[in-house]
């Protein structure tokens, strides 16, 4: 089906972020608020045998490793935010074939929580890995780069299926759109909560986006498939799905520079997070 003109239309307008910074005043002088949150990766299934060229360009064609689906809890100042949704239609069952595979909305029961009870939802970016599930969390407001909904949006009709991104995925965004629960992101260093901050420039797609959160240890990226793995941080090589290799690397680069110590950048898909940060629950990483 095409997008209504109407809708595409609305895709046009930039929704304002609804939240504004907390202040406190000391001696008639406005301080902003440090605001802290909890994050935590959980791992809901994962691949077996998956060839590292595949993630990072000029690998060894026989090295071989299990890679891990995950989404991101953020938590905490009345909010309970889920960074991607993950998937779970049948179509990428039968085509993936994930092990040790649980509902996204199942898994976050580990920290539990009720599908419900997730507030608000960040897209990186549509692929299905990361964007098929946003139905599931019936009460969340969705956040996603303006620039990425409306070009997929614009491209559905001629490209049900288009290089991971699949107009059943990205419809149902747009109607949401339509209905007040999307805010669009207006482009690079734009805070969705104070503490929460989208970055663009990964370019895994056409306008992918990275998100910083304010912790107690500093600043935690959640990087998502702008940084497929650890490997690729670690010898500075782009992802090997980008549309700008040299954009890539350059938020890469952003991202050393946003954080204290480079194991607060979080990959996309590298099952050592579940290793390299507690596990209070099995499937389930605190990033601290």
């Amino acid at each position: 089906m095409s997008p209504p003109t109407s809708l595409l239309a609305c895709l046009m307008t930039v929704t304002a972020c609804h939240a504004a910074a907390t202040t406190t005043s000391t001696g008639g002088v406005a301080e902003a608020k440090r605001l802290d949150y909890e994050v935590y990766a959980i791992q809901y299934g994962g691949l077996k045998d998956v060839p590292v060229n595949a993630l990072v360009p000029g690998a060894d064609p026989a090295r071989k490793i299990d890679t891990a689906f995950m989404i991101w809890l953020i938590r905490g100042h009345g909010h309970t935010i889920l960074v991607d949704t993950g998937f779970y239609r049948e179509q990428f069952m039968n085509d993936w074939h994930p092990v040790d595979y649980v509902k996204p909305s199942l898994a976050i029961a580990r920290l539990g929580l009720k599908p419900e009870d997730v507030t608000d939802v960040i897209i990186t970016h549509l692929h299905w890995d990361h964007a098929d599930g946003v139905d599931l969390f019936p009460n969340a407001h969705v956040w996603i780069q303006k620039d990425e909904l409306q070009h997929y949006a614009s491209e559905a009709k001629d490209k049900p299926s288009n290089a991971g991104v699949f107009a059943d995925d990205v419809l149902p965004l747009v109607e949401l759109d339509k209905q007040g629960k999307v805010t669009l992101i207006d482009g690079d260093g734009q805070t969705i909560f104070p503490g929460i901050t989208a970055y663009t420039g990964g370019k895994h797609t056409f306008q992918s986006q990275f998100i910083g959160v304010s912790t107690a240890a500093g600043t935690v990226i959640l990087a998502s498939d702008n940084v497929y793995l650890y490997e690729n941080i670690d010898h500075h090589v782009a992802i090997t799905a980008t549309l700008d290799a040299e954009s890539n690397l350059r938020a890469q680069d952003r991202m050393t520079q946003l954080v204290a110590d480079p194991k607060f950048i979080i990959p996309g898909h590298d099952a050592q997070v579940m290793t390299r940060f507690p596990h209070p629950i099995a499937g389930v990483a605190k990033i601290q």
